[in-house]
């Protein structure tokens, strides 16, 4: 393999992004706390990214949502919610996930990077990205999750909210 060659995921018909996370992920899948925090939003085309192998088919994607942080005075602070990145399950350890998530982040405007959040293994997204739940102990998501498992990456941590609700960012 020379690597993952990775297009726009706007460029694949939707319905193959949809099999393909059915197949990544359990078909219950819309109902986990990921789905929640974004509900409503649509995944942001300048961020998410699909993987194909070296016969030209989809074996991977990766998408980004706005989302936003709402403080205890109601005010929302901007976040891009990383995920979820799904690799078909035969084809996961060639490398496809790690080259959706650099593709992802080194999409992001460097003059203005918004926080990234997710939820996932901090283990691998800490070592990988410095994603850590560092920061995140005070926030809450509508919906079980695991709080170890939510991640936060930031330039400037201090500029996160200490406490607050992670959800749709509504403008």
């Amino acid at each position: 393999m020379s690597g993952p060659n990775l297009i726009p995921l706007d460029a694949v018909d939707p319905a193959m992004v949809e099999e393909l996370l059915d197949r990544a992920f359990e078909p219950g899948r819309h109902t986990r706390t990921a789905y929640k925090i974004r509900e409503g939003m649509d995944w942001l085309p300048g961020l998410s990214f699909a993987a194909l192998d070296n016969d030209g088919l989809l074996v991977g994607t990766i998408q980004c949502w706005p989302v936003a942080l709402t403080d205890p005075n109601g005010r929302a602070h901007p976040m891009i919610m990383v995920g979820p990145v799904a690799v078909l399950p035969d084809q996961q350890g060639g490398g496809y996930g790690k080259a959706l998530m650099t593709a992802a982040i080194a999409a992001l405007d460097p003059r203005a990077p918004l926080p990234q959040v997710m939820i996932g293994d901090p283990e691998y997204y800490g070592r990988f990205w410095g994603f850590s739940a560092e920061q995140t102990g005070g926030w809450t998501v509508p919906g079980p999750y695991e709080k170890h498992r939510l991640l936060v990456r930031c330039d400037n941590p201090a500029v996160l909210p200490a406490v607050g609700e992670l959800g749709p960012w509504r403008r």
